[in-house]
């Protein structure tokens, strides 16, 4: 897919990028008129190229050679361009080279980087912003046209080869990452079911070596998983946990532990949806798609650290057997709930899959779930809702996410909020203690089985789905929370 030249070879399409400041343009326009025959001053005298920040404008190129379009994008002010904005501003520009049917297109890679920043970073985002931006969710049309996709993109540069190459694969690498976790949250809850993302996460298990394991209903009996296995009661499709650890160091210490929420539909059990709160639900299991992303990521760039994946995973449906508001349950670490809303599944399945991450050696814990939609009317879909009992370790979870252009807003967690989960005249904690602060009372609760580790809890249920297209990809799920959980454990 990525090919790294130092000379120029006849491409069909070429894009270079124009700053507000001349100077840094003059290297460009020198290097496309020494090496095309393209006279781009021209054209910006003419008033027909445009330096202003993300205008695509299109050169129609006259001559004998290969090369037939050069796209020039503005990219304003070099004091004005931060990450973010290039990840966007590049992902609307492969959007536009989709549209023209591009599939194969240069770029001069210098015209496009801010003088003097960081080559190797501004590559590896050129390479996730064009894989994200493209993106195509799978359809279950027939009869569909093949779309285009960019399938082949050759850097033109002064840059050291091999460095720039390295860039790409890592920026590839991120992008594979959020696509997974786009894939799996897209797929109808009748084919994506948990025996079939446990087939998924065992398949991407042996195709990076990772250890593996899944835990079937008798082995959560055994061991005691008494919340997930009631979320599971009203189901004809088998609980799993889904285990996979990732050793980059020689021994099994400094553990992180991912956890993903697995819930593959939800209809609140017998504390129903209505029926406009039904579709979108197979959009449940986000959580763990993010972390089977991360990890796909994880397994491309193989860091030294050691991770544990784990997700709980399950429907949640009505039946006969289904768990009822009034049952009493015993989780896996011994604490009895008091179920007050089977719509308040999730947090069931984190606690054992917490507990039982705690139990495999995790020095630390990250759980990720679209848990509430009270974190969707706090923050709305811009921002991941977040609580932590370490804010040190909450630091570097933001700071990663704030790297990858995933934001995250940390909400307050104190014993006031810890006193509400433990509210029951008849068990340890109860799973809904009331409609205030519905999303600290999610995280609370969660929180509870995780005291003694540092932890960071980050619900993602405003961030999971975009609402129509955006400059980064397709309406629908976006993975969100990939990049973040990735960045964190290779910083």
């Amino acid at each position: 897919m990525f090919t790294v030249t130092n000379e120029w070879k006849d491409s069909k399409s070429l894009l270079v990028g124009l700053f507000e400041e001349e100077e840094i343009n003059k290297h460009t326009i020198d290097k496309v008129k020494n090496s095309c025959g393209v006279d781009l001053e021209a054209y910006i005298e003419a008033g027909h190229l445009s330096t202003e920040s993300k205008k695509l404008d299109k050169v129609l190129v006259m001559n004998e050679s290969d090369l037939k379009n050069i796209y020039v994008i503005g990219l304003g002010s070099t004091q004005e361009l931060n990450e973010d904005k290039y990840r966007k501003t590049f992902g609307r520009v492969f959007q536009s080279l989709i549209k023209d049917k591009v599939s194969s297109v240069t770029i001069l890679l210098e015209s496009l980087i801010p003088g003097g920043e960081d080559v190797e970073r501004y590559s590896a985002l050129l390479s996730e912003a064009m894989l994200t931006s493209t993106y195509r969710l799978p359809s279950f049309k027939t009869n569909q046209k093949e779309p285009v996709d960019i399938d082949e993109l050759t850097v033109w540069t002064k840059q050291e080869e091999n460095t720039v190459l390295e860039a790409l694969n890592r920026g590839q690498a991120f992008a594979d990452g959020v696509n997974t976790a786009r894939y799996l949250v897209h797929l109808p809850a009748n084919i994506l079911t948990a025996s079939e993302m446990a087939e998924f996460a065992t398949t991407m298990a042996e195709d990076y070596q990772f250890e593996w394991s899944i835990l079937e209903k008798e082995d959560m009996e055994e061991l005691g998983m008494g919340a997930l296995l009631a979320v599971n009661q009203g189901s004809v499709e088998p609980p799993k946990m889904i285990v996979l650890k990732y050793q980059g160091l020689e021994e099994w210490k400094d553990v992180t532990a991912l956890v993903g929420k697995g819930i593959t539909y939800d209809t609140g059990g017998y504390s129903i949806k209505p029926k406009t709160g039904m579709p979108g639900m197979k959009g449940d299991m986000g959580g763990a798609a993010a972390v089977l992303g991360a990890m796909e990521t994880i397994g491309q760039l193989k860091p030294k650290k050691n991770v544990i994946a784990v997700i709980p995973s399950s429907d949640n449906m009505i039946s006969g057997d289904a768990f009822k508001p009034d049952d009493v349950i015993t989780s896996m670490s011994g604490l009895t709930i008091e179920v007050l809303n089977t719509d308040a599944e999730g947090r069931l399945a984190l606690a054992d899959g917490v507990t039982y991450a705690q139990s495999q050696g995790a020095d630390r814990v990250i759980d990720v779930a679209t848990l509430t939609g009270g974190v969707v009317t706090a923050l709305g879909s811009w921002m991941t809702g977040a609580m932590t009992n370490d804010e040190h370790f909450y630091k570097d979870v933001e700071g990663a996410g704030k790297t990858v252009g995933e934001p995250i807003w940390l909400l307050p967690y104190n014993d006031d909020y810890k006193a509400q989960v433990r509210k029951s005249a008849i068990a340890d904690l109860n799973n809904s203690p009331t409609r205030k602060a519905h999303p600290i009372m999610g995280g609370a609760f969660v929180g509870a089985f995780v005291e003694k580790v540092p932890w960071v809890h980050l619900d993602i249920a405003g961030t999971s789905i975009a609402e129509g297209p955006h400059e980064l990809g397709p309406k629908g799920p976006t993975g969100v929370m990939s990049k973040t959980l990735a960045q964190y454990i290779l910083n």
